[in-house]
């Protein structure tokens, strides 16, 4: 029977395509796998990610996607923020995911079940179908060890981050001040915050966890991670080192091909590179700051869905990132010695992520170890 490696990324476009990704490096190594994709079919936005998938389908035929049953929520579903939303979904779109699988295993022997880091809720659906469970992280090692230590952390306390005026030790990362914690898991008495507990809960006993992160990017939290120390009192799963995954432009969203010919022919270095995460949601008069310092900053700026600044931001005391804030940061990068420093560091990793991807490189051979397990199983 042909050997299959299904992979359920959660709804965004940003954690589908990085799932995707994953699976045409699955393929590129190992071309007799066979790839499937489940894509669940939340009440909102059911087809935003249509373009997308059928692009994919076009270049890479041999990743099968399955679209799942649209997830129906009762009226008398409260639900206080998209995170509980989008859990509340997973959640419900479970007993279709059996379904899947066990349609996908009448005609395949399915060797591994890679979720997005969000679905805690399958874990218990591929442990009962005898289905190794993985864990796919789409973001940094230090946030995945974060997540990873926050059941030693709620041990130690009574109390919600957001009422904590202290720093967090947590392996592998510098200390950490507990208002700065991730939202969801600020108030521990909401429902996200239990999600998220139960994320950190499920991961380490699943059979590997792979990062969106590359060992010369995060060396010590890796090795935190891989020592275990972020989960002092159980085994850690394998952890997987195989970013950076990069999508290719034809498949990206309209108007992706043309801002690389922008960006073409812009100076080298000239570009403030904004993201904003695949959500992307800010209030009005957060958007209206961050605008207002960009167009003051006088410098070129590209704006996409996911942000990591290399220097720090300052809130104010309503809670966001005033104008003056973003000008003085932008000017900082691009124009002061500190910027140049961030900026000659930013050259170093990416001639290091490039060096993961190598031959002989530590991402490749990673991915290359994790698929041939699959193979031999």
């Amino acid at each position: 029977m042909e050997k299959a490696v299904v992979l359920y990324p959660t709804p965004p476009i940003g954690h589908l395509r990085a799932m995707v990704e994953l699976g045409k490096l699955i393929l590129d190594h190992q071309p007799s796998l066979s790839v499937h994709v489940l894509i669940a079919t939340p009440p909102y936005q059911a087809d935003a990610t249509a373009p997308y998938i059928a692009a994919v389908s076009n270049s890479v035929p041999s990743i099968t996607f399955h679209r799942l049953p649209e997830i129906i929520l009762p009226p008398s579903s409260n639900v206080a923020n998209h995170e509980e939303l989008t859990f509340e979904v997973l959640h419900r779109n479970n007993p279709y995911i059996h379904e899947a699988l066990v349609s996908i295993s009448s005609k395949y022997k399915i060797q591994a079940l890679v979720m997005d880091f969000f679905i805690s809720v399958a874990f218990q659906v591929a442990t009962e179908l005898n289905i190794r469970p993985y864990y796919f992280y789409t973001g940094a090692a230090g946030t995945l060890a974060s997540l990873l230590y926050l059941p030693t952390l709620h041990k130690q306390t009574t109390k919600s981050f957001k009422d904590m005026d202290l720093l967090l030790d947590i392996p592998g990362v510098p200390p950490i001040p507990a208002k700065d914690m991730i939202k969801p898991i600020l108030n521990r008495s909401q429902k996200a915050y239990e999600f998220f507990f139960d994320i950190s809960v499920t991961i380490p006993k699943s059979a590997g966890i792979i990062t969106n992160t590359f060992e010369a990017l995060e060396p010590r939290v890796v090795k935190a991670i891989s020592d275990g120390l972020c989960v002092p009192d159980a085994p850690t799963a394998p952890l997987h080192c195989t970013g950076p995954l990069i999508a290719s432009v034809d498949e990206t969203e309209t108007g992706g091909a043309s801002v690389v010919t922008w960006l073409d022919s812009q100076p080298s270095k000239s570009v403030v590179f904004l993201c904003f995460g695949s959500l992307g949601l800010f209030s009005k008069e957060q958007l209206r700051e961050i605008a207002l310092g960009l167009e003051r900053s006088g410098q070129r700026v590209l704006l996409v869905e996911e942000m990591k600044i290399a220097l720090p931001m300052v809130e104010s005391e309503k809670g966001f990132v005033n104008s003056d804030e973003v000008e003085k940061r932008v000017r900082e990068l691009m124009e002061s010695k500190e910027g140049k420093v961030v900026m000659e560091q930013i050259t170093v990793m990416k001639e290091a992520a490039k060096a993961a991807w190598s031959e002989s490189g530590s991402s490749r051979l990673a991915l290359a170890k994790l698929v041939e397990s699959w193979i031999h199983e």
